[in-house]
């Protein structure tokens, strides 16, 4: 949309960690008003305090995605304390490891309620607001499982593929009324956030990310970029777009190579025991944390999204080499 940074005033759901309060943070070092929401109180006081001190305003409002009513209440507490709102972050998300057989149908309502109806209510409250004061850009955290499925999260890959869905039919949409309004889909590859820390486990054991693993700080560079320039979906990580490549060549052969060994769920576990805690049904307690446990080894930049997702026009211009190299490859080999 071309607005800087510091010019904007940014809503952040779910941030009270992970990728939402490392957007958080980075948002209010660059000198944008922020206003935060998340269920955890103590959290969000600590991150307002936090971004006001890195030189951002803040606004805290304790909240659940899963109630429109308060969602609307999110906007509004902007609104009246900022005046409008230029960028609105969907990022609230919870999650469950276990097969489609042991979850629970209340437990199946409950992560589509916060991870597609939240993110569906505030676009609706976000794109209400924006009309009225020329535009902006909604930003949808997805997934590369938005595009791909794993085993043992059902239910969290069925709504990251509606994250997806919903977006670009909202898109069109906005694009039809010409409203000025971006809408822009994430799609992160595996993260090191406290969101496995926080998952209900069906696994007997705590449950990990499918490796490599990137650090918040790549997600929240990407959601920052979105916030001012726009686009339409920015992959975070290579090897999340890998994954949706193999699934655009080979749905099948992708499907052996996950079951190879059961690699697609023996990487989703840890060697420790479930602690029992998450956040599903309850917030988190205590202060929050950006990281998860999996930092080591884990990437603090990607090279692919850095220089290509973030720059549409190299990403077209490596696409098109790419095709006539393989054309080029397809007819020598035919000679």
């Amino acid at each position: 949309m071309g607005r800087r940074l510091a010019d904007q005033v940014v809503v952040v759901t779910g941030a009270s960690q992970g990728i939402g309060r490392e957007t958080a943070l980075r948002l209010g070092a660059s000198g944008a008003a922020v206003v935060v929401a998340a269920r955890n109180e103590t959290a969000l006081r600590e991150l307002a305090t936090e971004i006001e001190r890195l030189g951002g305003r803040a606004e805290s409002v304790v909240a659940d995605v899963a109630d429109h009513r308060q969602v609307e209440r999110i906007g509004a507490v902007a609104l009246a304390r900022f005046g409008r709102v230029d960028t609105w972050v969907n990022n609230a998300a919870v999650s469950i490891y276990g097969t489609v057989e042991q979850v629970d149908p209340p437990e199946m309502e409950r992560l589509v309620q916060v991870n597609l109806l939240g993110l569906m209510y505030g676009s609706k409250v976000a794109a209400t607001l924006m009309k009225d004061t020329g535009g902006g850009t909604i930003i949808n955290v997805g997934s590369a499982l938005s595009d791909r499925a794993i085993p043992l999260q059902a239910a969290y890959v069925g709504s990251k593929h509606g994250v997806a869905g919903f977006s670009e039919a909202l898109r069109l949409e906005l694009k039809q009324e010409d409203t000025q309004i971006d809408v822009v889909v994430i799609l992160p590859s595996s993260i090191n956030t406290p969101l496995f820390d926080f998952a209900r486990s069906k696994l007997g054991v705590q449950p990990m990310p499918v490796p490599p693993v990137y650090a918040p700080a790549v997600v929240a560079e990407a959601i920052c970029h979105a916030a001012e320039h726009g686009g339409r979906e920015i992959v975070v990580g290579g090897s999340g777009k890998l994954l949706m490549m193999a699934q655009r060549l080979s749905p099948s052969l992708l499907d052996r190579y996950m079951l190879q060994g059961n690699r697609a769920f023996e990487q989703q576990k840890t060697d420790r025991p479930d602690d029992r805690r998450d956040n599903l049904f309850e917030a988190s307690t205590g202060p929050g944390s950006t990281t998860g446990q999996f930092g080591t080894g884990s990437r603090h930049a990607s090279w692919y999204t850095r220089h290509l997702e973030l720059h549409p026009a190299r990403k077209r211009a490596s696409a098109i080499a790419l095709l006539v190299g393989l054309a080029a490859l397809i007819r020598r080999i035919g000679r």
